[in-house]
């Protein structure tokens, strides 16, 4: 059974600490759906994080998102990010010096916002890293029930979007070029999730074979797309964004003048989120000019179906009421940004690695996934047809 392709991709987006909503959707997929294992795994910024964890680890695959949850469950933000106030002093100063300087302040160059090398320590020990290759990816791939696996990054030296890829030995799969996104073949390391989950000016550039790299997010204009060239039949994709209504689209999120955090809120929603749902638009108007053709009039194109499950509430919005128990120094440092100026605090939510935070988005998830059961139910039912037929 583990040979038998399904072509079922699934698809992690991006959002900092919000990826602990994808790991409550999965824990109820992989619970209802215990027969629908994805073959495909593609992931961008802590939805490549997931991504790499189910891809590397050995365990069963429910098992697998269950220690995935406990990970997320007892994260801290400082298991993230180094937040003491000596820290993040000494980086707000290098930062101003070398603003009010015109670039020559004597003093060291500030890489980022914050030090991330917790967060390194933490995914080399969940993610079993030796120093080099992710040994487990490959172990998954000669299993068989793992056909694909890719991780997004955007190339800061040369301003592509590249996707690091690997696949298992008999899946000819060829490597694409598109306008300003490229895949590149290679046995993936912890620098590329590091890499492909870097916040950019918030968390530093992470270097990987001679180029430097930043969160995948940026670049990556269709996030489905590494899915699709890796032959996925079916998508589930998990974003974190909520889908507001007319209403609520229409209502002030701030009164007067907008504070930074909420200017970077928009732009960071704009990178990260928005590109999900207008490249999922485009997907189904093809589909939709695809069956309305004749199967020899198709030019060797097929429809591929796709399930976008994403959170019911404002995960932005959600955040202020954990904005208050964040650590000291790192709440006065956000605050000078204007936190507290905004009703819905996106850009706090990306970086807000509280443990009742990420416990909250975890349980929010597996409520959504209940709540729509039947339409996943639906969406999977025909690969529970191909398993019955395959056995």
């Amino acid at each position: 059974m583990a040979n038998q392709p399904l072509g079922l991709a699934l698809v992690l987006s991006g959002g900092g600490a919000r990826g602990a909503y994808q790991v409550g959707v999965l824990r109820i997929l992989a619970r209802e759906f215990p027969e629908a294992v994805p073959d495909i795994l593609t992931g961008v910024s802590a939805g490549g994080i997931n991504a790499a964890f189910l891809a590397s680890r050995q365990e069963p695959y429910q098992q697998k998102v269950d220690d995935m949850a406990e990970m997320w469950s007892n994260l801290r933000i400082d298991d993230v990010f180094r937040v003491d106030s000596r820290n993040l002093a000494w980086r707000a100063l290098r930062w101003g010096g070398r603003l009010l300087s015109g670039g020559k302040s004597p003093l060291p160059p500030a890489k980022s916002m914050v030090d991330t090398k917790p967060l390194r320590e933490v995914l080399e020990r969940e993610l079993h890293s030796n120093g080099g290759p992710l040994t487990g990816i490959n172990e998954n791939l000669r299993a068989g029930w793992l056909r694909a696996f890719a991780l997004t990054a955007s190339s800061y030296t040369t301003g592509q979007s590249v996707t690091w890829v690997q696949t298992r030995d008999d899946c000819a799969m060829a490597a694409w070029e598109r306008p300003l996104r490229k895949s590149l073949m290679c046995d993936l390391r912890i620098d590329h999730v590091m890499a492909s989950a870097a916040l950019p000016f918030f968390f530093p550039a992470i270097e990987v074979d001679g180029a430097w790299y930043g969160d995948g997010g940026m670049r990556l204009t269709q996030p489905l797309s590494p899915a699709i060239h890796l032959g996925a039949r079916r998508i589930i994709a998990v974003t974190t964004r909520y889908a507001k209504s007319r209403e609520e689209a229409d209502r002030p999120s701030i009164a007067g003048y907008p504070p930074p955090a909420q200017v970077a809120g928009a732009l960071f929603n704009s990178i990260f989120l928005d590109q999900l749902d207008t490249d999922a638009m485009q997907l189904r108007q093809i589909n939709a000019l695809i069956e309305a053709h004749p199967e020899e009039k198709r030019l060797g194109l097929r429809p591929i179906e796709l399930l976008v499950l994403r959170p019911s509430e404002d995960l932005g919005r959600l955040a202020n009421a954990y904005e208050a128990d964040l650590p000291k120094a790192f709440r006065f440092f956000t605050r000078g940004l204007g936190t507290r100026e905004t009703r819905s605090n996106d850009m706090l939510s990306l970086v807000m690695f509280q443990t009742d935070y990420v416990k909250r988005l975890i349980e929010l998830g597996e409520a959504d996934a209940l709540a729509k059961r039947a339409d996943i139910e639906t969406f999977l039912r025909p690969l529970s047809v191909t398993r019955r037929a395959a056995r």
